[in-house]
């Protein structure tokens, strides 16, 4: 059991550095550099996540992340994939989004964003915004910023 431990905890710069690899924007080719979904299938098999998302609504999967991982040096809470399966209603902005949790400055979420032409929100409640979705979970208040790297927030970066 503990080199399962110890092999998870090895493999856990390769999964963030993949995640980090599928919200990085292309922009000679004008799309994410990575795949999401393999992205999010490491962490499965890692088992960091569950097999399947723990809800689906409207087009956005969500995992909430069962053991410690961080991105860029925030602890991770919460990743999101965003894409369409069938069609029901408007909109679907294909991509990844993550929440993390945060203790000091979110310079580090702010530097990938811009670089990426992605879109960080500070002050977000995500276990209230779980709730919503009827996700039950147990995160503790706190302060958490979330990094959206989805279609739409590159278009945003386009248009300035």
């Amino acid at each position: 059991m503990c080199l399962a431990s110890a092999s998870s905890a090895a493999d856990l710069p390769d999964l963030e550095a993949g995640l980090a690899s599928a919200m990085k924007y292309d922009k000679a080719a004008e799309k994410r550099a990575g795949t999401s979904g393999k992205a999010i299938q490491a962490y499965m098999k890692a088992g960091y996540v569950n097999p399947r998302p723990n809800m689906r609504a409207d087009y956005n999967d969500y995992y909430l992340v069962n053991k410690p991982a961080t991105f860029l040096g925030y602890p991770l809470v919460v990743i999101e994939e965003e894409y369409m399966t069938r069609y029901v209603g408007c909109c679907v902005s294909e991509g990844l989004g993550v929440t993390v949790s945060v203790t000091g400055n979110t310079a580090a979420l702010q530097k990938f964003a811009k670089l990426n032409y992605c879109r960080v929100e500070e002050k977000t409640d995500p276990g209230a915004e779980l709730q919503e979705l009827g996700i039950k979970n147990a995160l503790p208040k706190g302060r958490y910023a979330s990094l959206s790297c989805r279609d739409r927030d590159a278009l945003s970066y386009d248009a300035k």
